[in-house]
Formats: structure tokens, sequence, C-alpha cells
């Protein structure tokens, strides 16, 4: 019993030395001034640099035979409930859940793009992964119709963060 109140003592004038060591709450007399940057809502102004997710997956998530899907099944409804729209940058893929975001990359040409999974598929047991029209496009298969393709799966920080950067340039 002793200790506790010992405890409770010390505790007690340790936070009334604090208060009375502390200048007092009116923001006149603060010796900085205080900005909207280091206000709560924004955080302070830090001068290093930002934030940057590991943006390279550590190994990969399959390889295997792409192909795409275009005209045929424009404007149909997908396994996500959205519109296929062929011009956007869409795959389908059989176990990856909706709205997962996938780096494919051509293993022929090195050309690689960030695509977002938002139908089932492809119906060939032999493809592991259905591109949009403008995917394939990008990655130089659609004449080929398919080929052999290297899938890495991506953190959603770390596409939001690419995102970001191109709406700075």
């Amino acid at each position: 019993m002793r200790q506790l109140l010992t405890y409770m003592m010390t505790i007690f004038l340790l936070v009334a030395t604090m208060e009375a060591a502390s200048p007092a709450s009116s923001e006149s007399q603060l010796p900085i001034e205080i900005t909207k940057a280091t206000s709560i809502e924004t955080g302070p102004t830090v001068p290093h640099l930002p934030y940057k997710p590991n943006l390279k997956p550590a190994k990969p998530y399959a390889i295997g035979k792409a192909s795409w899907y275009g005209r045929q099944f424009h404007g149909r409804t997908t396994a996500s409930g959205e519109p296929f729209d062929m011009f956007t940058l869409t795959a389908a893929h059989r176990t990856l859940p909706l709205g997962s975001w996938v780096k494919v990359t051509n293993v022929r040409n090195n050309k690689s793009v960030i695509v977002r999974i938002n139908d089932r598929g492809p119906v060939p047991q032999s493809r592991i992964i259905d591109l949009s029209f403008e995917a394939a496009t990008l990655l130089d298969l659609r004449a080929r119709g398919v080929e052999k393709v290297r899938l890495d799966l991506l953190k959603p920080e770390a596409v939001a963060y690419a995102l970001n950067l191109n709406q700075l340039n």
C-alpha cells in the first residue's frame, strides 16, 4: 500500500512540474510561427524524400501463356459487375481476387504493363491470363495472339504511388 501511494505521489509531482515548466498555451507567446504545414491535418513539413514503397516484386507469381480479348466482348458485363472496356488496362484471371493489380511482362520483348483483374478466365487451360485489347497492344502481343508472359502481384500502395507519380508529370 505504501509503494502504491509513493508511486501515485511521484506521478502527481511529475505532472505538476511538467505543467509548471511548459509555456502558456497562448499562440502569441510561442517562439515559432504556426502555419498550415505544421497543423494536425497535413502533418509537419519534412525536408527528406517522400515515402516510396517497394515497387519490385520479390518473385514472379506465374509464368505462362497470355491471350487477349476485345471487340466481341466489349460492353458485356464482367465478373466484377462492370462492363468490359477493351480500351482499359484490365485482365481476366481464374483465381486472383477481383480488383487485384498485376504487372504483366512480355518475356519475348520485356515490355510490361500493370492491369487490374476484373473478370474470370481465360477459358483454355493452357493460358494463365486474358488481357484486354489495350494491354495486349502495349505488350506488343496483339498480332501474335498468344505470348509467354510473367505475372507479378503488386501491392495496392505501390500502384497508388505509381499513379500519383504519373499525375505529377
